[in-house]
């Protein structure tokens, strides 16, 4: 029974060397293209291949797998993880639904996933670089875009796609050809290689998925929101944590440009001339070639908004140099720059060099200083710059604004998330493979047999192959589901033997009542001379009319298979009284005188207490019960004028009336001492005749209706005599 590990081991091995096989194809080929500078990349055959043979999850780890590492020499390659993952969900998606056995779903598949690779894959392009990749599809959507008046992204997007089809066309059919020519043996291990039980074929995983529709929360759903909950805040944590670095590293970078911006200036301000520039301005020797070169710096000096050079007392900033700037002091951005101070102009001394005036007093070097507002971050750097004799005279500031939600943190934010997009559904489709493999599936398929193992109830044979098909199941998780299982296995099985056990000892005590029953009658109806075959012929004829009553419907909450059963094994002991009988009167061939009929009668009453006895001391009274209402009641009438009580009607039971039929039935048709055997239709005739007095009216209808059965009844017996 237990799982064939060593055909299992092979089939993962190969599983994972097909996956691995599929990210080659789709690496070599995408390094070629890349190489080649070609608009198409042709990295999609293995995903295809993988999706189509192994399902979803290999699909999706051949696809992000391929971009992480196409991003070794195409460092863009990350970004588009997503789209290849998409290309895998969207094949087995397709597959599942549509066999590919038509150039008409090939076509539709290959038409689907160009969509989804040149709408998504165009939009990432043109969000991270503003522009095609290609320098062919750029032009291109330029020309385009003048000559027709469309927006350039519609017109790249509309490219995009168009290059997606053959892309994704030539991609498909080598997939194809590699799938079809691979042994039908290789297909197989890796349908089976994810499983760890028996694999469930298309239908049987439709039927187990609208089983568990009545479930409030299923193992999958929960699961999936579990998985998916991980995932988020896994992505979340590792985005927090980047942004921060990044940020972090931004703060460092520019603090450093800001401060070597600074000390530039400082370097080329002559700190001698600091009076004249002040005094004279712009007609101060040396002035405008200063202020040009301060220009320079900050046009080099990525990040610096603002370049300026001060003097600074206890009360007021005067300023010798300020640049026009498109930043003003307060980081707020103009599209015209605003024209910086004059030499002289003086601003009064703020909250940002206020904490550090004595330093700026004393002429040391300050480091530089962060501000953080709301939504800015401010660096201002200071390098102290001195005259011939060693006195600092001036300061050289450089400004910097980092806005926390400026364009470049933005784009971080878009390739942190395409970068991790890719990741994220990988994760969720393990998570979700996993869940499915280890959890959903094997589970679902030991309740689902054991319900019906108790549907089968005490069916032997369906109980049979209930055990059976769970020993087929074969789960192989090594973990406590397998525990369970085989618990389930061994249960179920020792369920069914002891089912088995107490059957046969139940066959073995009701074929010994029943041998009782028929001694027990014997014995009457070897006393009666003219009664034989009577027992037979009357179990036979009780069966043909509850049978019918069945057929037709009539009393269908009392005739059930049980109270056939009952009735049949209980006809042989209707008579069971005239074992009180003297056999003067049992077997007188002449007509009986009215204290003889009188004492003949009591054989209703004698037999109802003998089976009462019987009843207080034989276990399994039901048909016993029957047995009694039999002996009691067979020669009460419907219309109330039968004996020992003048029951009429619904009101005797009816295990006694259909015996009253099949007795009287068999007295006509059988020779006695006192009278020949009647013909079949003068029996049947006076039948027919007491429906409705003598008879239950429907008891008599059935047994017409089945004389085929009773003339083979009749014949059999007959001809025994």
């Amino acid at each position: 029974m237990k799982y064939n590990l060593r055909k299992k081991h092979s089939d993962r091995a190969f599983s994972s060397f097909f996956i691995l096989i599929g990210i080659t194809i789709n690496v070599v080929i995408a390094y070629i293209t890349n190489r080649l500078s070609l608009p198409i990349y042709l990295d999609t055959i293995g995903t295809f291949m993988v999706s189509a043979l192994g399902g979803y999850f290999p699909g999706i780890l051949t696809a992000v797998m391929t971009n992480m590492i196409c991003s070794i020499f195409n460092p863009d390659s990350i970004y588009f993880s997503i789209v290849n993952a998409f290309v895998a969900l969207t094949t087995v998606e397709f597959i599942s639904r549509r066999k590919i056995k038509s150039v008409k779903n090939a076509v539709l598949l290959v038409l689907k996933v160009s969509v989804i690779g040149g709408i998504v894959g165009g939009l990432i392009q043109w969000r991270l670089f503003g522009q095609p990749q290609s320098a062919f599809v750029g032009d291109s959507t330029t020309g385009l875009s003048q000559a027709t008046g469309i927006p350039a992204l519609v017109v790249f997007l509309i490219i995009e796609l168009l290059i997606n089809i053959p892309d994704k066309g030539i991609s498909f059919a080598v997939a194809y050809i590699i799938a079809h020519f691979l042994p039908e043996k290789r297909k197989q291990q890796l349908k089976s290689s994810g499983w760890r039980q028996t694999p469930l074929s298309d239908d049987a995983k439709a039927a187990m998925r609208r089983w568990s529709k009545d479930s409030k929360h299923s193992v999958r759903t929960r699961m999936t929101l579990t998985m998916s909950g991980m995932a988020i805040v896994l992505v979340f944590i590792m985005f927090w944590v980047g942004i921060r670095l990044y940020f972090e590293n931004a703060i460092n970078e520019r603090t450093e440009i800001n401060k070597g911006a600074a000390n530039f200036v400082a370097g080329i301000v002559d700190g001698d001339s600091i009076g004249g520039y002040i005094k004279n301005g712009e007609e101060a020797p040396g002035y405008a070639e200063t202020e040009a070169l301060m220009y320079q710096i900050r046009d080099n000096a990525y990040g610096v908004q603002n370049l300026s050079v001060i003097q600074i007392d206890e009360t007021d900033i005067t300023f010798v140099f300020d640049l026009d700037a498109h930043m003003d002091y307060a980081g707020v951005y103009h599209e015209e720059p605003i024209p910086g101070y004059e030499p002289g102009d003086t601003y009064p001394v703020d909250g940002i060099i206020k904490p550090f005036i004595d330093d700026f007093l004393a002429g040391r070097d300050i480091p530089s200083i962060p501000i953080k507002t709301q939504w800015n971050y401010y660096i201002t750097s200071y390098t102290p710059i001195f005259n011939s004799e060693g006195r600092c005279v001036a300061y050289a500031r450089a400004d910097t604004y980092i806005k926390y939600l400026s364009n470049y943190m933005r784009d971080f934010l878009v390739h942190i998330t395409l970068m991790m997009a890719g990741l994220f559904i990988l994760i969720l489709a393990y998570g979700l493979w996993t869940t499915g493999t280890y959890l959903v599936y094997p589970i679902n398929s030991v309740v689902m047999a054991v319900e019906r193992f108790i549907k089968a109830g005490s069916d032997q044979k369906k109980l049979d192959d209930v055990v059976k098909d769970i020993r087929t199941i074969e789960i192989n998780t090594d973990d406590e589901v397998e525990k369970l299982y085989y618990a389930v296995c061994d249960m179920t099985l020792n369920q069914t033997e002891q089912m088995r056990s107490i059957r046969r000892y139940t066959d073995a005590t009701s074929r010994m009542q029943d041998g009782l029953i028929i001694t027990m009658a014997d014995l009457v109806e070897n006393r009666d001379s003219d009664t034989g075959a009577h027992i037979q012929k009357m179990a036979a004829y009780v069966k043909i009319i509850a049978e019918g009553l069945i057929k037709k419907g009539y009393y269908a909450n009392k005739v059930t298979p049980q109270f056939v059963s009952d009735i049949v094994r209980s006809a042989p002991l209707h008579d069971i009284g005239k074992i009180n009988i003297p056999d003067s009167i049992l077997n007188k061939p002449g007509k009986l005188t009215a204290e003889e009929f009188e004492i003949m009668k009591t054989h209703t009453s004698a037999g109802e207490k003998i089976m009462e006895k019987a009843i207080d001391t034989v276990e399994g009274e039901n048909y016993l019960k029957e047995a009694r209402n039999m002996a009691a009641y067979h020669h009460e009438r419907w219309d109330g004028k039968g004996y020992p009580e003048g029951l009429h009607g619904e009101v005797i039971p009816l295990s006694a009336r259909i015996t009253a039929v099949a007795d009287v039935f068999d007295a006509l048709t059988s020779p006695r001492v006192y009278k020949p055997a009647f013909p079949l239709e003068e029996a049947l005739a006076l039948i027919q005749e007491g429906s409705g007095t003598q008879f239950d009216p429907k008891c008599v209808e059935v047994f017409m209706e089945s004389l085929p059965e009773v003339k083979v009844i009749l014949r059999k017996y007959n001809e025994r005599t």
